[in-house]
Protein backbone atom coordinates (compact mmCIF):
# COMPACT_ATOMS: atom_id res chain seq x y z
CA UNK A 1 0.00 0.00 0.00
CA UNK A 2 1.44 3.15 -0.98
CA UNK A 3 1.74 6.22 1.66
CA UNK A 4 -1.17 7.94 2.09
CA UNK A 5 -1.15 11.65 2.42
CA UNK A 6 -2.88 14.83 1.12
CA UNK A 7 -3.35 18.67 1.81
CA UNK A 8 -7.10 20.37 2.10
CA UNK A 9 -7.39 23.93 1.97
CA UNK A 10 -10.95 25.42 3.01
CA UNK A 11 -11.50 29.11 2.91
CA UNK A 12 -14.86 30.71 3.78
CA UNK A 13 -15.83 34.00 4.83
CA UNK A 14 -15.67 32.53 8.65
CA UNK A 15 -12.50 30.27 8.52
CA UNK A 16 -9.47 29.27 6.54
CA UNK A 17 -8.46 26.54 6.95
CA UNK A 18 -5.46 24.27 5.85
CA UNK A 19 -5.01 20.11 7.00
CA UNK A 20 -2.22 18.22 5.72
CA UNK A 21 -2.57 14.14 6.73
CA UNK A 22 -0.20 11.32 6.51
CA UNK A 23 -2.47 8.21 7.63
CA UNK A 24 0.92 6.42 7.35
CA UNK A 25 2.86 8.34 10.21
CA UNK A 26 4.27 8.28 13.32
CA UNK A 27 1.75 10.85 15.62
CA UNK A 28 3.92 13.95 14.20
CA UNK A 29 1.71 16.51 15.27
CA UNK A 30 1.97 20.76 14.54
CA UNK A 31 -1.24 22.64 15.34
CA UNK A 32 -1.95 26.48 15.04
CA UNK A 33 -5.81 27.10 15.83
CA UNK A 34 -6.36 29.55 18.21
CA UNK A 35 -8.56 26.72 20.35
CA UNK A 36 -5.77 24.83 22.79
CA UNK A 37 -8.28 22.58 24.24
CA UNK A 38 -9.08 21.04 20.61
CA UNK A 39 -5.88 20.89 19.70
CA UNK A 40 -5.12 19.03 23.16
CA UNK A 41 -7.87 16.67 21.68
CA UNK A 42 -6.26 16.43 17.98
CA UNK A 43 -3.15 15.81 19.31
CA UNK A 44 -4.32 12.70 21.27
CA UNK A 45 -5.76 11.74 17.93
CA UNK A 46 -2.56 11.68 15.85
CA UNK A 47 -0.44 9.74 18.85
CA UNK A 48 -2.70 7.40 19.41
CA UNK A 49 -3.60 7.01 15.70
CA UNK A 50 -0.14 7.12 14.63
CA UNK A 51 -1.08 9.98 12.06
CA UNK A 52 0.75 13.02 10.90
CA UNK A 53 -1.40 15.74 11.42
CA UNK A 54 -0.81 19.67 10.64
CA UNK A 55 -3.18 21.95 10.90
CA UNK A 56 -3.33 25.42 10.86
CA UNK A 57 -6.53 27.68 11.40
CA UNK A 58 -8.18 30.83 11.63
CA UNK A 59 -11.16 32.16 11.88
CA UNK A 60 -13.86 33.92 14.00
CA UNK A 61 -13.13 33.23 17.58
CA UNK A 62 -13.69 37.03 18.31
CA UNK A 63 -17.45 35.62 18.06
CA UNK A 64 -16.78 32.28 19.78
CA UNK A 65 -15.13 28.93 18.37
CA UNK A 66 -17.91 27.08 16.70
CA UNK A 67 -17.11 28.11 13.22
CA UNK A 68 -13.27 27.05 13.05
CA UNK A 69 -14.12 24.15 15.18
CA UNK A 70 -16.56 22.78 13.17
CA UNK A 71 -14.55 23.86 9.82
CA UNK A 72 -11.71 21.99 11.15
CA UNK A 73 -14.03 18.81 11.42
CA UNK A 74 -15.17 19.17 7.90
CA UNK A 75 -11.62 20.17 6.15
CA UNK A 76 -9.87 17.24 8.08
CA UNK A 77 -13.14 14.54 6.61
CA UNK A 78 -11.96 16.41 3.27
CA UNK A 79 -8.24 15.31 3.42
CA UNK A 80 -9.07 12.08 5.38
CA UNK A 81 -11.21 11.06 2.08
CA UNK A 82 -8.66 12.13 -0.35
CA UNK A 83 -5.57 10.55 1.48
CA UNK A 84 -7.76 6.73 2.33
CA UNK A 85 -8.11 6.74 -1.91
CA UNK A 86 -9.97 3.93 -2.65
CA UNK A 87 -10.14 1.78 0.30
CA UNK A 88 -9.09 -1.26 -1.47
CA UNK A 89 -7.13 -3.41 0.92
CA UNK A 90 -7.80 -1.79 4.36
CA UNK A 91 -9.30 -2.93 7.13
CA UNK A 92 -12.16 -0.69 6.85
CA UNK A 93 -14.20 -1.23 10.57
CA UNK A 94 -11.85 0.06 13.79
CA UNK A 95 -12.96 0.11 17.63
CA UNK A 96 -11.67 0.98 20.77
CA UNK A 97 -12.12 1.14 24.37
CA UNK A 98 -10.04 3.94 26.30
CA UNK A 99 -10.40 4.81 29.93
CA UNK A 100 -8.89 7.58 31.50
CA UNK A 101 -9.50 7.22 35.66
CA UNK A 102 -13.19 6.99 36.04
CA UNK A 103 -13.79 7.86 32.24
CA UNK A 104 -13.92 5.35 29.97
CA UNK A 105 -15.36 5.54 26.05
CA UNK A 106 -15.71 3.64 23.25
CA UNK A 107 -15.58 4.52 19.74
CA UNK A 108 -16.38 2.52 16.77
CA UNK A 109 -16.13 3.24 13.45
CA UNK A 110 -16.78 2.03 9.79
CA UNK A 111 -14.95 3.51 6.72
CA UNK A 112 -18.16 2.83 4.95
CA UNK A 113 -18.95 5.58 2.05
CA UNK A 114 -21.80 6.83 4.05
CA UNK A 115 -21.91 9.48 6.43
CA UNK A 116 -23.95 8.60 9.93
CA UNK A 117 -23.49 9.46 13.71
CA UNK A 118 -24.53 8.27 17.31
CA UNK A 119 -22.84 10.26 19.75
CA UNK A 120 -24.24 9.22 23.22
CA UNK A 121 -22.02 12.04 25.73
CA UNK A 122 -23.12 13.50 28.82
CA UNK A 123 -21.09 16.41 30.04
CA UNK A 124 -21.33 17.04 33.66
CA UNK A 125 -20.58 20.71 33.04
CA UNK A 126 -21.06 23.02 29.58
CA UNK A 127 -17.44 23.94 29.33
CA UNK A 128 -13.67 23.13 29.97
CA UNK A 129 -12.07 25.96 30.23
CA UNK A 130 -13.44 27.94 27.88
CA UNK A 131 -14.11 25.15 25.18
CA UNK A 132 -17.94 25.03 25.04
CA UNK A 133 -18.80 21.18 25.11
CA UNK A 134 -21.34 20.96 22.25
CA UNK A 135 -18.64 21.99 19.92
CA UNK A 136 -17.10 18.15 20.13
CA UNK A 137 -20.59 17.03 18.45
CA UNK A 138 -20.11 19.73 15.37
CA UNK A 139 -16.57 18.64 15.03
CA UNK A 140 -16.80 14.59 14.70
CA UNK A 141 -20.58 15.62 12.52
CA UNK A 142 -18.21 17.89 9.69
CA UNK A 143 -16.15 14.80 10.36
CA UNK A 144 -18.25 12.60 9.50
CA UNK A 145 -20.15 14.26 6.81
CA UNK A 146 -16.90 14.99 4.76
CA UNK A 147 -15.02 11.50 5.50
CA UNK A 148 -18.31 9.36 4.81
CA UNK A 149 -17.70 7.33 7.82
CA UNK A 150 -20.32 5.76 10.49
CA UNK A 151 -18.88 6.71 13.50
CA UNK A 152 -20.36 5.59 17.09
CA UNK A 153 -19.12 7.51 20.17
CA UNK A 154 -20.10 6.77 23.43
CA UNK A 155 -19.25 7.49 26.77
CA UNK A 156 -19.58 4.74 29.19
CA UNK A 157 -18.67 6.68 32.65
CA UNK A 158 -17.19 9.44 33.94
CA UNK A 159 -17.19 12.44 35.93
CA UNK A 160 -14.52 14.98 35.05
CA UNK A 161 -15.66 16.35 31.79
CA UNK A 162 -11.74 16.62 30.39
CA UNK A 163 -11.42 12.94 31.32
CA UNK A 164 -14.12 12.30 29.38
CA UNK A 165 -13.11 14.18 26.47
CA UNK A 166 -9.84 12.76 26.47
CA UNK A 167 -10.90 9.34 26.54
CA UNK A 168 -13.04 10.21 23.53
CA UNK A 169 -10.03 11.57 21.18
CA UNK A 170 -7.77 8.59 22.80
CA UNK A 171 -10.25 6.34 21.42
CA UNK A 172 -11.03 7.91 17.87
CA UNK A 173 -7.91 7.80 17.21
CA UNK A 174 -7.34 3.82 17.92
CA UNK A 175 -10.40 3.09 15.84
CA UNK A 176 -9.20 4.91 12.97
CA UNK A 177 -6.03 3.55 12.87
CA UNK A 178 -7.70 0.08 13.16
CA UNK A 179 -9.86 0.52 10.14
CA UNK A 180 -7.38 2.35 7.68
CA UNK A 181 -4.63 -0.54 8.88
CA UNK A 182 -3.41 -2.72 5.95
CA UNK A 183 -5.34 -5.84 5.57
CA UNK A 184 -2.36 -8.56 4.47
CA UNK A 185 -5.51 -11.15 3.61
CA UNK A 186 -7.36 -8.38 1.54
CA UNK A 187 -4.38 -6.92 -0.63
CA UNK A 188 -5.75 -5.25 -3.58
CA UNK A 189 -9.54 -5.86 -2.43
CA UNK A 190 -12.45 -3.50 -1.58
CA UNK A 191 -13.90 -4.93 1.94
CA UNK A 192 -17.75 -4.75 0.66
CA UNK A 193 -19.52 -7.12 -0.59
CA UNK A 194 -20.95 -4.24 -2.96
CA UNK A 195 -17.38 -4.07 -4.66
CA UNK A 196 -17.04 -0.36 -3.55
CA UNK A 197 -17.21 2.01 -0.92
Amino acid sequence: MTQRQASVERDTLETQIQVTVNLDGTGECKLDTGVPFLEHMLDQVARHGLIDLEIKAKGDLHIDAHHTVEDIGITLGQAFTKAIGDKKGIVRYGHAFVPLDEALSRVVIDFSGRPGMEYNVNFKRSSIGDFDVDLFHEFFQGFINHANVTLHIDNLSGTNAHHIAETMFKAFGRAVRMAIAADPRMQGVMPSTKGSL
